[in-house]
């Protein structure tokens, strides 16, 4: 029977606190890259010890501060400053005098978001005005402010996996009019059951993914339109239309067994990829940059981005980003917002004016010709009251053509 290890009785306490310093200094010497704080010099007199990372963080560098001397502390330069200098020394005075900070101790989660956003350059950046556009939501915990910059640049790094390609060379029964044709009926299905505009934008997504993937004949497109509207309702509302539902809006063309068989062959060929960045993602976040934002701006850049949706050749030229930041800049160029575009919004988009310029004429183009269109879904859905009749407005001019005056 193994034995139980007894410590000798000629050891005093301070000895064994010694061994178990040294001890916890080899096993955590791991972790002595968690936390970014500046040393401050040997501790003057006894401290309580701090829960959480600026523990770990002072019991792994503990040994090494002795070894510090004035001449070795950080430049204030080269530090990367998480909180202000006054949040600090309250912190300190919280400490002394209550003997635990552990309300004052930075989580990993912000440690974490402050050296994301120094190496971003958000922080630090002198001489740039960026509006604080979560501050409002700080309180709002969907809003998920600590990640919300992340999530973004995790959008923009991934799109491109998810993005189309020009696939209508290999559809040797198909053409981009029939494309057109398919997302305007898919506007109206879409309107008709009532549901989430996150939802039409994977949609066209999904359609656009599987036709670069696998050859579809012409009575087959209104099948692939529908099996794929199903899939986005299962993955973005909380009451998905039932397969009958799509049977009976595509006046019984394709039978419940079909639907279910192309919906199986979509999502094989897809490999489930689902959670792609589409431009609504973006159009989201970049309204919510545009400032001020309200209800008018938010359903112009929501229809312009349709108009662009609609057209095959805009959406495999142009990303879902610059797509969604082009609407944005094309919207406030026809309501004549100033300025035009901000340093919050070049920050949060990515894109300077320059590089939406083309991408913001192109929707200029479509939303003076949307009247006279014959698939004109989308321009009735934005000509009704309740979208502001943002389809009405006069486009921008500052992005049409100017007109060519011959000799007088």
């Amino acid at each position: 029977m193994a034995s139980r290890a007894v410590v000798p009785q000629h050891e005093n306490n301070e000895e064994v606190k010694q061994k178990n310093a040294r001890a916890d200094g080899r096993n955590r010497r791991v972790l002595q890259d968690i936390g970014n704080f500046v040393d401050e010099g040997p501790p003057q007199g006894k401290k309580p010890i701090t829960e959480g990372i600026v523990a770990v963080a002072q019991a792994v560098k503990g040994p090494q501060r002795k070894a510090i001397g004035k001449a070795d502390k950080p430049k204030p330069e080269d530090e990367i400053v998480i909180s202000s200098d006054e949040k600090t020394e309250k912190s300190k005075h919280l400490s002394n005098r209550q003997g635990s900070s552990r309300k004052q101790v930075k989580t990993l989660t912000s440690i974490l978001s402050a050296r994301s956003k120094a190496v971003c350059g958000l922080i630090n950046r002198p001489n740039v005005s960026i509006e604080d556009i979560d501050g409002a939501d700080a309180g709002n915990e969907l809003a998920v402010t600590e990640y919300v910059d992340d999530i973004y640049q995790f959008y923009k790094l991934t799109e491109d996996e998810g993005r189309v390609r020009d696939y209508m060379d290999l559809q040797p029964e198909l053409n981009a009019k029939m494309r057109s044709i398919l997302v305007d009926w898919l506007i109206e299905v879409h309107r008709k059951f009532e549901l989430m505009p996150e939802t039409l934008y994977l949609t066209m997504n999904i359609v656009d993914r599987f036709l670069s993937m696998k050859v579809v004949q012409r009575k087959e497109l209104q099948l692939v339109g529908i099996s794929a509207m199903l899939i986005a309702c299962k993955y973005e509302e909380i009451w998905a239309p039932e397969v009958n539902d799509f049977v009976f809006i595509s006046d019984n063309a394709y039978d419940r067994e079909q639907v279910l068989v192309m919906e199986k062959t979509i999502l094989d060929k897809l490999e489930w990829y689902l959670t792609v960045p589409t431009p609504y993602v973006f159009l989201v976040r970049f309204i919510k940059a545009s400032s001020p934002s309200d209800d008018e701006t938010e359903n112009l850049a929501f229809y312009l981005a349709g108009l662009g949706l609609m057209q095959y050749t805009t959406a495999v030229m142009y990303c879902p980003s610059m797509l969604a930041a082009a609407a944005v800049y094309a919207a406030r160029c026809t309501l004549g917002k100033s300025p035009l575009w901000s340093e919050t919004l070049k920050h949060h988009t990515g894109y300077s004016e320059n590089q939406l310029m083309n991408c913001a004429k192109v929707l200029a183009k479509y939303h003076s010709t949307a009247a006279e269109s014959k698939l004109n879904a989308l321009y009735r859905k934005f000509s009704s009251p309740d979208r502001n009749a943002v389809a009405l407005l006069a486009p921008a001019r500052s992005l049409l053509p100017m007109p060519i005056h011959h000799g007088e």
